[in-house]
């Protein structure tokens, strides 16, 4: 469904993107946030979810300030891989790059959606990218770190009781610290629970984050 496009950042730092385009005109746009293991499959496949959805959905390489062309697994291989690349990586050049992908669907209103790290940088989206009209993090461990910057459009949250790596205390502070922002927590739910390629997959709350999350984009974005 989708085709790889290039992004340039405002530093001049040019990246791949997969982008999926619904069938006719598009409701709004949505920048798909990847996981610590690239614009893999399932990320593709979330993209492709979303054009189906109605969406313009573009999906920017992060890891390509590294290493282009990164697509990892979810074994353990994959994850020490996947944390090692992300580590190398400033938090203000991957905002540079969600922006990019952002400016990409001018014309539009426009949403942004992240998952594990792209969670977190979800959330920077919020409060950092203008032209960002609606915000979703699932399982954003990072949060908490930048929990007192002010979002300049609606966000959701979302985060599993059962995720090793967020603590309960850690979504309680930032719940204390943006009590107006609707946090949604899944019962049993690990880190990664929406993802099918992964053993923590939770097939009941990946369906209600995304009932959930569809609702709040088709209020904010289109």
């Amino acid at each position: 469904m989708g085709k790889t496009i290039t992004l340039k950042a405002s530093d001049g730092h040019e990246l791949s993107a997969y982008r999926a385009d619904p069938a006719g005109t598009a409701r709004g746009g949505l920048v798909v946030i990847q996981e610590i293991f690239g614009v893999n499959s399932h990320i593709r496949a979330v993209a492709d979810g979303f054009a189906a959805e109605g969406y313009a959905a573009v999906a920017p390489a992060l890891f390509d300030r590294v290493e282009r062309g990164v697509e990892l697994g979810y074994e353990e291989d994959g994850r020490t891989r996947g944390r090692g690349i992300r580590a190398d990586i400033q938090w203000d050049d991957a905002v540079k790059d969600v922006a990019a992908a952002v400016a990409a669907l001018s014309g539009v209103t426009v949403g942004v959606v992240g998952y594990c790290w792209g969670g977190s940088l979800a959330w920077l989206a919020a409060t950092r990218i203008a032209g960002v009209a609606a915000a979703v993090g699932y399982y954003g461990g990072q949060i908490k770190d930048f929990r007192d910057e002010a979002p300049h459009c609606p966000v959701m949250l979302h985060f599993g009781t059962e995720d090793a790596s967020i603590p309960m205390d850690a979504v309680a502070a930032v719940q204390a610290a943006q009590p107006d922002i609707p946090v949604h927590i899944y019962e049993g739910a690990g880190h990664g629970f929406n993802c099918d390629q992964r053993g923590s997959y939770h097939a009941v709350a990946a369906a209600t984050a995304r009932e959930r999350t569809l609702a709040f984009l088709r209020e904010n974005v289109g």
